[in-house]
């Protein structure tokens, strides 16, 4: 069993991300099921706001591991992703994913678009 961070982003473009830690994740189950986990807890989850409840996340990212080296962007890297993308069919460990993992979890096309123009607003 492992802890890992979910960091539900909003919004690149204004940095709009509220982390979530989920303790006890089984390592061998699949990304779909884990989605689909993080999906029904965050629909429920007190203290966590609305807008962040109802949005339409579907694709997870690899931001973080324990001991490894930080991205000095502030929600998350823009690299990587063919790495770092957990892809669907894949346990969890098979994607990458160990105890302390810190996962970002947003829109794929909302990602697209900011990556294609990474401009930030405050």
């Amino acid at each position: 069993m492992a802890v890992v961070t979910v960091r539900l982003v909003r919004s690149f473009e204004h940095r709009n991300f509220k982390p979530v830690v989920f303790p006890g994740v089984n390592l061998d189950q699949t990304v779909e099921e884990f989605i689909q986990h993080v999906k029904d807890d965050i629909a429920t989850r007190a203290g966590l706001p609305p807008p962040f409840k109802k949005f339409s996340y579907d694709t997870m990212k690899i931001i973080h591991q324990a001991h490894g080296a930080k991205t000095n962007e502030l929600v998350m890297s823009l690299e990587d992703d063919d790495q770092l993308i957990l892809q669907h069919g894949l346990t969890l460990r098979a994607a990458g994913v160990a105890n302390e993992t810190e996962l970002a979890f947003f829109s794929k096309e909302d990602y697209g678009q900011f990556k294609a123009n990474p401009r930030t607003a405050w």
